[in-house]
């Protein structure tokens, strides 16, 4: 199975993708995650997505191409994938479909998850991440237990740069302005479905089981 999950910032790609990951034991592709991963690295790779990271950009095609062909040759990638975040603009996307075509593959499942911008922006900037395990909450909707603290290693909590308001319209509208596009690319290739993605973890999940089903 290899599938591509499509949509603004903080529509529920990443959660959605983590529970069909799972379900058909694909590897889970996130080049946010793998960039983000980068952070801690000292070099001037990582240094350069950091940046554009942290102001709200997109990183460069070329170097977000090359992380993501390299991924897909590893062998737990050989039976299946599944992308989300990426591709991002039609340049990446033609990318990809030039590295399948070349193994003489192609997507199976092109799902485009959107909401309205005010919910989105309020899910994105209402998160808060632990500092010690990664563990993710939600001011409103997934509190700890106690204010500021990890209910599962009591580390603390804080907000990602990138998860703040500003920068969150910012990804926002570098996404209507480069990403959406792709949806024109893809909608008239077998596989693609829209799915409404404004109602709760739960709800949207049956939408995309649904859809594949």
């Amino acid at each position: 199975m290899k599938i591509i999950l499509i949509g603004p910032p903080g529509v529920g790609k990443g959660t959605e993708a983590k529970r069909l990951a799972t379900l058909y034991n694909i590897p889970h592709i996130s080049t946010g995650d793998m960039f983000r991963a980068m952070f801690d690295e000292d070099t001037e790779l990582a240094k350069i997505a950091k940046a554009h990271i942290n102001r709200g950009e997109l990183v460069p095609d070329d170097l977000t191409n090359a992380m993501v062909i390299e991924r897909l040759q590893e062998p737990d990638a050989k039976q299946g994938f599944l992308f989300d975040g990426y591709p991002r603009n039609i340049v990446q996307a033609k990318a990809l479909d030039d590295f399948l075509s070349k193994q003489g593959e192609s997507m199976d499942a092109i799902l485009y998850i959107d909401a309205d911008i005010e919910l989105i922006t309020e899910r994105i900037a209402g998160r808060r991440v632990c500092k010690s395990c990664g563990a993710v909450y939600h001011i409103n909707y997934k509190k700890p237990k106690v204010d500021g603290v990890c209910d599962q290693c009591q580390g603390v909590l804080y907000q990602r740069k990138d998860d703040m308001e500003a920068t969150v319209r910012r990804r926002l509208h570098i996404y209507h302005d480069v990403t959406a596009p792709i949806i024109d690319y893809y909608k008239h290739q077998q596989g693609f479905h829209a799915i409404d993605g404004s109602g709760n973890i739960e709800e949207t999940h049956q939408k995309v089981m649904d859809v594949i089903q």
